[in-house]
């Protein structure tokens, strides 16, 4: 008897180590990514079938100095966004470029202002994982990958409009979410982190309507060392 509760204490322990270390490994492999001079990456979001809201591919480019280009698509509507510093620039649904100053301080026209909560904070995928794995219960080995379940705050947060901070997208109170949870799983290559997916699903409350949500997410990283941001010239414009 005494030995089967020795196994079992040391197979806990073994297993809470493995679990700290994994966070520890993936943290670090996300860190790293962030310390490279360059890289791009590809966002690729499936829901249901059938679901109003149906996100094209988002493909991002980012520099070490912050400079970041990113491009997505939502149904016939495409919206380039530049941040630089401080500085934030994207396309109207017109496809002008305006600043974020610009876009808050109009009333409606074009949904300048959600549009603007939307791209302000905007994140690389080094950041955006950070705050994943920071939500993470406990890491497992899945394959070539670590994988855990999310917290449901961290669930909640990931399928709020405003990049999974909080917060709603004009400024005020939010979309209230409940029975949220989620998953995520990072994929490692030489130390830095080279792909992570997360699935989030619950039912969101905006504006009087109810929704269920449920869409995997994924973001694979490339070229990295390789990538160059060419920021558009009527976008300098609005960075300046």
């Amino acid at each position: 008897m005494k030995k089967l509760i020795l196994c079992s204490t040391a197979l806990i322990v073994a297993t809470s180590l493995f679990a700290a270390d994994a966070k520890e490994e993936v943290g670090a492999a996300a860190k790293k990514l962030g310390e490279q001079a360059n890289y791009s990456w590809t966002t690729t979001v499936v829901v249901p079938e059938g679901s109003p809201f149906r996100p094209g591919p988002t493909e991002g480019k980012v520099e070490k100095d912050g400079t970041m280009h990113v491009k997505s698509t939502r149904g016939d509507t495409t919206t380039e966004v530049v941040k630089k510093g401080d500085k934030t620039a994207f396309t109207n649904r017109d496809g002008e470029w305006q600043s974020l100053a610009e876009a808050e301080s109009q009333d409606g026209g074009g949904g300048g202002r959600f549009r603007g909560a939307m791209v302000r904070n905007m994140q690389t995928p080094a950041q955006q994982a950070t705050n994943i794995i920071a939500g993470v219960k406990e890491f497992k080995k899945d394959g070539e990958a670590f994988a855990g379940d999310l917290t449901e705050d961290a669930a909640k947060r990931l399928m709020q409009f405003r990049g999974g901070r909080g917060g709603g997208a004009g400024g005020g109170e939010g979309p209230t979410i409940s029975d949220a949870k989620g998953s995520a799983k990072f994929w490692i290559k030489d130390g830095v982190l080279s792909k992570f997916e997360f699935k989030v699903s619950g039912k969101m409350e905006f504006n009087g309507n109810q929704m269920d949500q449920d869409r995997t997410t994924t973001v694979e990283i490339k070229d990295v060392g390789k990538t160059k941001v060419e920021v558009p010239e009527a976008a300098k414009a609005k960075l300046s």
